[in-house]
């Protein structure tokens, strides 16, 4: 199934701003939520069909996040690629096993980041 509907999750306005345009002028379709808490609600309420991650926000982080929907039975199936800043190879290595498809250091390249996209099923 192509993935259409995307969410972003990211607690600067900057940031969800640069990648929302990234995705809509190649054609999908994008919610935002600041923080892990608010994406969670919003998973529950639409469920998307990928998941754009940073990891350091306010409240829960993108790891803890990304931990409990890869458990969730309901949202396991939804891919989540963490973008984050944090740049180390442990923070990579965390991330996938916290049940990431796929890890992203800020700023995101916007070729690299469709690629991606296109590689787990989308546009």
């Amino acid at each position: 199934m192509a993935i259409q509907k995307i969410l972003i999750v990211d607690d600067s306005p900057t940031e969800r701003y640069y990648l929302t345009d990234i995705l809509v002028k190649a054609g999908f379709t994008v919610t935002t939520a600041e923080n892990g808490e608010e994406a969670l609600l919003k998973i529950k309420e639409d469920k998307p069909e990928l998941i754009l991650m940073d990891v350091v926000m306010p409240g829960a982080n993108g790891f803890q996040v990304t931990r409990t929907i890869a458990r969730d039975p309901d949202l396991g199936d939804v891919p989540i690629i963490i973008c984050s800043s944090k740049n180390q190879e442990t923070d990579r290595v965390w991330g996938l096993r916290q049940g990431a498809r796929d890890y992203m250091v800020k700023p995101v390249d916007a070729e690299l980041l469709l690629a991606k996209i296109a590689a787990l099923g989308g546009a």
